[in-house]
């Protein structure tokens, strides 16, 4: 088999997995808001919070009802644009197809599913749809990360902030939710935005959890091979290092510290393949809080 087809291959596969990790995703995330998020009378963050609140006033105070896509599709106009211009093409197309779907299944489904099997899902308890909606939410984002691509809204401003001006964008995002919680409190009850908080930190808490390539981790490592372990962590990573000079008060020997931040996800293998080289190696592993300065983020595509 030639070069050509196997590159050709890999990348059916590699499309092919992203398109199912996206479509699953969405699906997910459509199922999540007609079944516990609207059973529990929830105001997610984000763009969807807003357009269900939309929604809400539309149909309480107003009398008449507006589908969930066109609002949703609407708000995406201007960061769509903005991030196919300047953060990358194809995440943008994944990231535009994780909305379509999710906004066309959650305007649709409720019309094809059966009554009965909408409420067997929509849980009465608002603590409980909060929860597990939470952890639901989380893991239909994470999905849709792992495939190189995010739920719209607000994650496609907060990834233009953080690709523009590597800025943490989460103040920002913080302060919009709040504006939207405010809202749903006045139009609304106080016990509805208190239960929509905790579907906030539920699925923030989980979505940490479960995709950390947006965490860092400082390892120091004191080690005989310095110079095999900076070229292993170079050439997995593309991140560098720093050599320190020390000096060993146990054994009184002069040792050499390699000071390195990579990425949470990349931790996970790289470790194992440095006490390969060194048995022998004392390694130090520290969650950092705060990076500011040069760290290779790959491209988005």
């Amino acid at each position: 088999m030639s070069v050509y087809t196997i590159g050709m291959t890999n990348n059916f596969l590699h499309t092919t997995r992203r398109l199912a990790l996206v479509l699953a995703g969405a699906a997910l995330a459509a199922l999540n808001i007609i079944t516990l998020v609207r059973g529990g009378g929830l105001i997610p963050g984000g763009f969807t919070g807003l357009v269900l609140l939309i929604q809400e006033i539309c149909s309480q105070y107003g009398g008449f009802h507006i589908p969930f896509s066109v609002v949703l599709y609407t708000l995406n106009a201007i960061p769509v644009v903005i991030c196919f211009k300047f953060v990358g093409k194809k995440f943008t197309l994944y990231s535009v197809l994780v909305v379509v779907v999710c906004g066309l299944l959650t305007d649709v489904l409720p019309l094809l599913m059966p009554d009965g099997m909408i409420n067997y899902f929509s849980l009465q308890d608002p603590l409980l749809s909060a929860v597990f909606g939470g952890f639901i939410s989380a893991f239909a984002k994470s999905l849709c990360l792992y495939a190189g691509a995010t739920g719209g809204g607000t994650d496609l401003i907060a990834i233009f902030i953080s690709e523009k001006y590597r800025k943490d964008s989460w103040h920002y995002i913080f302060a919009g939710n709040f504006v939207i919680l405010v809202f749903a409190g006045i139009f609304f009850s106080l016990d509805k935005v208190l239960y929509s908080i905790i579907f906030q930190y539920t699925t923030t808490t989980a979505l940490g959890v479960l995709y950390r390539n947006y965490q860092q981790r400082t390892l120091l490592i004191i080690s005989s091979k310095p110079d095999e372990i900076y070229g292993l962590i170079n050439e997995m990573t593309r991140h560098g290092a720093t050599y320190f000079d020390g000096h060993g008060a146990y054994e009184k020997e002069e040792r050499v510290m390699l000071y390195s931040v990579v990425t949470a996800s990349q931790e996970k293998d790289l470790i194992p393949a440095i006490m390969k080289i060194d048995p022998g190696a004392f390694i130090n592993v520290l969650k950092t809080e705060q990076l500011d300065g040069k760290f290779y983020i790959p491209p988005k595509d």
